[in-house]
């Protein structure tokens, strides 16, 4: 695989229109990418020739740019439409956005400042709040984390992180001693596997937050288009007697987006299997666990109430 100008020369990994670009100065160069196979991270090896009629120059004085804060949004949101199957959009400039699904559930995207933290308490009495980002989402978008945690703790908030991953696509590069560019390529946010493993402690911890009945729960991932909502869905669908589909829609209406349902269904096959001979989840239909019966839904219950302080 080649490209000329270093642009777009991550297209076909990702199969999306991630916008990059490889400079050296001013001038062009041609690049040719390869990538070993791994799953979650992969790491390419691009070395670039500069065009006969230019001057080499020092690689300790080149210049690399893959994106700047003004294209940030753009590559995420390709990511998630690309990757996720999500529609939607993210825009951060436009500062923390959430919506009242239930009396004591919000699902909204991260609080950017500690004057968030204040208008959610003001605003909607807010006494939880489950964050569900990574380290590497809140450094992503340039957060200053710890003002945020310690207006929490100031006002009484309890604040909460159950980490889990999701895709945006950074690029990393280091230059070896003969000029060539390693370049590291990270998913870094939305793994419907990692989704489907961490849904039990993510609502047990959402669970715990409604059932102390101390003011509403605020559970919030980057965008609140994709975590957070798959998370309150799985929450509705256990602890509140409705089928998935309804839970689904229930939330949907309210806050348009686009929550992995496929993790959900698998979270929920994983906690209500008491058989270890059962068939895989993966060889069942498409509508399969949707519905539970009553026996399971307690079984589900107890199994993620167990998981709390975990």
């Amino acid at each position: 695989m080649s490209c000329v100008d270093g642009r777009s020369c991550l297209s076909s990994i990702f199969k999306c229109p991630l916008e990059t670009e490889v400079l050296f100065g001013k001038r062009k160069s041609t690049c040719n990418l390869m990538l070993s196979n791994t799953h979650f991270f992969k790491m390419a090896r691009l070395s670039c020739k500069l065009s006969d009629n230019e001057t080499r120059g020092n690689p300790s004085s080149t210049e690399v740019s893959f994106r700047s804060k003004t294209n940030r949004m753009e590559e995420y949101n390709i990511a998630m439409k690309k990757i996720m199957r999500n529609p939607y959009e993210y825009h951060h400039d436009l500062g923390m956005n959430y919506t009242l699904i239930t009396d004591n559930l919000i699902v909204g995207s991260q609080p950017q400042k500690p004057e968030d933290i204040d208008l959610l308490k003001k605003e909607e009495n807010v006494a939880y709040i489950l964050n569900l980002q990574q380290d590497k989402d809140i450094e992503y978008w340039g957060i200053d984390f710890q003002p945020i945690v310690k207006r929490c703790q100031a006002i009484g908030i309890r604040h909460m992180r159950r980490p889990v991953s999701k895709i945006v696509f950074v690029c990393v590069c280091n230059f070896n001693i003969s000029g060539a560019i390693y370049i590291r390529i990270r998913a870094k946010d939305f793994d419907p596997d990692s989704l489907r493993s961490q849904l039990p402690k993510a609502v047990s911890s959402l669970e715990w937050a409604i059932s102390e009945g101390k003011g509403k729960a605020y559970v919030h991932c980057t965008a609140g288009l994709g975590r957070a909502p798959a998370v309150a869905i799985a929450y509705m669908f256990w602890f509140c007697g409705m089928n998935l589909n309804t839970a689904y829609d229930k939330l949907t209406s309210k806050r348009p987006c686009g929550p992995n349902k496929k993790a959900i269904r698998g979270a929920t096959y994983d906690l209500a299997k008491n058989d270890p001979w059962k068939e895989p989840f993966e060889s069942l239909p498409e509508y399969a666990f949707e519905d539970i019966a009553d026996w399971e839904r307690k079984l589900i219950q107890e199994r993620v109430c167990s998981l709390r302080g975990t």
